[in-house]
């Protein structure tokens, strides 16, 4: 089973318990406009873990199917598990944390996800935004992984009328195409094989992160964690 899940950051100064206290028991409850059907939103399993906080974001809506030559509204519920994990860097002498929230979900539902959480946690959306990984530190994580990359999506390509370049194939960071694309574009989007982990994963520079070998939700999480939130 594919695994894949989408890294934020949080803009605001603000730390993990008063997140965990913002989001513990909330439950929001609306009714469809033309059925008298109630969808609930609600976050449930929070909890501490050492240096990050687990919940589950949970939501209902409505799909809607075709039966016996009519359109019907079904209701449906939805499960993202999510966690944010507070990193500490050495700045100026002082210890200063900055909050990197990850959902597990396809790119469009955790972008959803993640402004629905910014209202909650601050009332507006804009406070937690797209991560981005700067394309050299990009191009070192590859070329410590590139044993067997798979694919490689290039963007920022200085060729005229070419927008982005892409490389398919086995072990491409051994070859002289490799090299040439990156004199024209940055790394965008890889599928490697982890040195550490042994998946098959694939990563943008958005943090976009993608395992496609046979992985538990707490070995994508871990993998997270120890390979990707650093690139931040």
């Amino acid at each position: 089973m594919v695994l894949a899940g989408k890294l934020f950051r949080v803009e605001e100064d603000i730390d993990l318990h008063t997140i965990a206290a913002k989001l513990k028991g909330f439950k929001s409850e609306e009714k469809s406009k033309d059925e008298d059907i109630s969808l609930i939103t609600e976050i449930k399993d929070l909890r501490l873990i050492g240096d990050s906080l687990h919940g589950t974001f949970i939501q209902d809506k409505l799909l809607d199917v075709y039966h016996h030559g009519e359109r019907v509204h079904i209701p449906t519920t939805s499960e993202a598990p999510f966690f944010f994990v507070e990193q500490v860097q050495k700045q100026k002498q002082e210890q200063k944390g900055k909050i990197v929230l990850t959902i597990m979900e396809k790119k469009a539902r955790a972008n959803n996800i993640a402004n629905q959480l910014s209202k909650i946690l601050f009332i507006t959306t804009g406070k937690i935004v797209e991560v981005r990984i700067e394309p050299a530190r990009f191009e070192h994580f590859h070329e410590d992984n590139f044993e067997d990359t798979k694919v490689i999506f290039f963007d920022d390509v200085n060729l005229p009328n070419i927008k982005k370049l892409s490389l398919y194939g086995s072990a491409l960071g051994d070859t002289s195409a490799y090299i040439d694309h990156l004199k024209h574009g940055k790394i965008w989007y890889i599928v490697l094989k982890s040195k550490r982990h042994g998946s098959v994963v694939g990563v943008t520079r958005n943090g976009v992160v993608t395992i496609f070998s046979k992985a538990t939700k707490d070995e994508f999480i871990q993998y997270v964690k120890e390979e990707i939130i650093d690139l931040i």
